[in-house]
């Protein structure tokens, strides 16, 4: 199997926004992280333990990109929205990431900003990191290649 960056597929879409569609250009990496974990464990006075499982998939994606990218001006356009938008609003973006070459796919819902992106201005361009808080994270992997 090979990679490449460039053959991840990033869209952000919301209903009232519109949606971004970035295939490497002006982003620097991606990343996705789960916040809850899977399971728990409860510890009794004599020592056994209950185990619980627990479905959440919550978690966050954040995008780091160059700060004179179209893909930074339609983020904060989007953010620029969501401040003034009802607050049904505020969590309806949905993040799908695909790269069929590693044969997955990761759709995220109830998708809504951390906070507005850091700025630095330095001598050189930068990168700027917008990370969204995600209610539910899906990965699937499919087969690669016809085997």
């Amino acid at each position: 199997m090979n990679y490449s960056f460039t053959d991840l597929i990033m869209t952000v879409a919301h209903p009232y926004v519109g949606r971004y569609e970035a295939q490497g250009e002006g982003v620097g990496s991606v990343q996705v992280q789960m916040s809850t974990d899977r399971t728990s464990h409860d510890i009794a006075a004599d020592g056994s333990v209950m185990v619980s499982k627990v479905r959440a998939r919550n978690g966050t994606v954040a995008f780091a990109v160059q700060q004179t990218s179209n893909f930074n001006v339609w983020l904060s356009n989007w953010f620029k929205y969501l401040e003034t938008a009802p607050a049904n609003q505020w969590a309806e973006t949905l993040i799908e990431l695909r790269s069929p070459a590693m044969g997955i796919v990761i759709t995220c819902t109830g998708v809504s900003p951390q906070k507005q992106a850091d700025r630095s201005y330095q001598a050189t361009g930068q990168q700027v990191t917008w990370t969204m808080m995600v209610s539910d994270i899906d990965q699937r992997d499919y087969a690669v290649g016809g085997s």
